[in-house]
């Protein structure tokens, strides 16, 4: 080993998953809308899991939301992360209604509340991380 950090892990792109990975690249998050029961999903697949419809658009999210549950990680499974203990990793409700797993940024984990208000990093720090991160409002 160089004694460099380790960089992220990378998720596995496939065709249900590649816009969603292309826009969070750029800083952007798109979530699947469903044109047959309008409900917005989270995470990116072929058919739509309330009504089982394949009319799925992609729609640019606000990325805006609030924290349902968290819990500070002590013991990343990735050598990655060793330095950056805790990790805050939460489930975000959406302002479009759907509902994802994600990392949160705080300079204070201890700060972080259910129903605190979160927004995406932005897209400069956001090169940063692979998946969708959020910092509290």
């Amino acid at each position: 080993m160089t004694g460099s950090k380790p960089s992220y892990p990378q998720p596995g792109q496939d065709k249900d998953n590649e816009a969603f990975l292309t826009a969070w690249r750029a800083g952007r998050l798109m979530l699947q809308h469903c044109q047959a029961c309008g409900r917005s999903i989270f995470y990116p697949r072929a058919i739509c899991p309330y009504c089982w419809s394949d009319a799925l658009l992609w729609k640019e999210a606000q990325g805006r939301g609030t924290v349902s549950s968290f819990s500070l990680v002590r013991r990343p499974n990735d050598a990655a992360f060793f330095d950056e203990v805790p990790i805050i990793l939460a489930e975000v409700h959406l302002a479009e209604g759907a509902t994802m797993i994600a990392r949160l940024i705080a300079s204070d984990p201890g700060v972080v509340a259910i129903g605190a208000e979160v927004v995406l990093v932005d897209a400069a720090e956001a090169k940063r991380y692979p998946l969708p991160t959020f910092r509290c409002v």
